[in-house]
């Protein structure tokens, strides 16, 4: 039966793993003293999540059950901790791997509560997603959290040298560090990549063509994960710094794997009133007119305008009065809520409402003539704030 390279090829010691030095070190200490507390592995794909899952399982000799957090139920989980309940009195661990644990709801996670509490099992869970964000916190004050970092280039050569043996095909090094430079860091993808190379070899040389040729277009981009929003904010905060070099980057990258563009221009739009006006009243004003470029001639066509937007925003001198506005005047929604509006601005269409005062003193702007200012503006004595925050000001 076919199994993939990257199966084939995935380690069953901690010796034979190669980078996350420091989680490696960690969890051998738990081994060492064979007290084990339940895990949460964050990290990118096939960053050894999964793989140190096994091998702790295979270290501990105890029974090892892996459940899908996308396809698994609470009625899966019920089996497992009945076979738990018989391993307890036979004197047995049990390790429960739950993968993708971040798509578990609520209610799912609260299930694992009580045995995770009791120590019936060891939960170790897997998932892509920051933990502060995806797991309840009750669950997550009972795990330790080891995030893995995607793995270095030397790493993943390093594999593959160590491997040679195992691979069926005579690879040089020079083809493992192209692959490994293709591959961001996901161990998967590379030995998917080296596998697909080597199906379409001819003559059982490896160029870089043919690696080129194998690759395609990678997909390491999640528009509803967490590295959606760490590179979306990466670009927001190169603008904010003036850097248009780097903020031009983070966009082709988010273009090149898919995001839509008007959701990157939109950014752009709240940019341009959060960082900028009323420095430069124009920016806002581009990036409406680059957005209608967007929708207009669509990709690949619309990426310099995209680009233009970025370059302009970044050189733009920076002002974040609107962004202090929004905070302060909600900061006082929050303070003092829903605040009645002074009775001499309030609207008085009915008799009965001029009786009871409202609009009383109203002054009409317009018939003020001698109270205009120099810059057009004009001034009254009308009371436009409550009470409470008479003389208020935010700008």
């Amino acid at each position: 039966m076919y199994q993939p390279l990257a199966y084939l090829l995935r380690p069953i010691s901690l010796d034979k793993m190669v980078g996350q030095d420091s989680i490696r070190q960690t969890v051998q200490s738990f081994l060492d003293s064979g007290n084990l507390p339940s895990l949460i592995f964050r990290g990118s794909p096939w960053c050894w999540k999964t793989t140190l899952a096994h091998v702790i399982s295979h270290s501990l000799n105890s029974d090892f059950f892996e459940l899908s957090g996308v396809k698994s139920k609470k009625e899966d989980l019920n089996q497992v901790l009945e076979l738990a309940e018989k391993n307890k009195s036979y004197g047995k661990k049990t390790i429960l791997f739950l993968d993708e644990i971040h798509r578990w709801n609520k209610a799912q996670q609260d299930s694992l509560l009580p045995s995770v509490e009791s120590g019936l099992i060891t939960l170790i869970g897997a998932t892509t997603e920051n933990p502060s964000f995806t797991i309840i916190n009750a669950l997550l004050s009972r795990c330790k959290v080891l995030i893995f970092e995607p793995l270095k280039q030397e790493d993943i050569v390093h594999f593959f040298q160590q491997n040679k043996s195992s691979i069926p095909f005579d690879v040089s090094d020079d083809a493992f560090q192209i692959i490994a430079s293709l591959s961001n860091g996901d161990l998967r993808f590379a030995c998917n990549l080296l596998e697909s190379s080597i199906s379409i070899a001819k003559d059982w040389i490896i160029t870089e063509e043919i690696i080129q040729k194998a690759f395609g277009q990678p997909i390491y981009y999640d528009r509803d994960g967490e590295e959606h929003y760490n590179i979306i904010s990466a670009v927001h905060k190169s603008l904010r710094d003036s850097d248009g070099n780097a903020a031009c980057y983070r966009i082709q990258r988010m273009i090149s794997w898919g995001e839509d563009p008007r959701y990157i221009v939109r950014r752009l739009i709240r940019f341009a009133s959060e960082d900028i006006w009323p420095a430069d009243n124009n920016a806002l004003l581009l990036a409406n007119t680059v957005y209608e470029t967007v929708i207009k001639i669509w990709l690949p066509e619309c990426r310099l305008a995209i680009f233009q937007l970025a370059l302009y925003l970044a050189k733009a001198p920076k002002n974040n009065v609107l962004y202090q506005i929004d905070i302060k005047t909600q900061q006082d929604i929050d303070k003092y809520g829903n605040l009645p509006v002074p009775m001499g601005i309030r609207n008085a269409p009915t008799k009965f409402m001029a009786e009871v005062w409202y609009g009383a003193g109203y002054q009409y702007a317009h018939n003020l003539p001698q109270n205009r200012n120099s810059d057009g503006t004009i001034s009254t004595d009308n009371q436009h704030f409550p009470d409470e925050l008479k003389g208020r000001r935010y700008f």
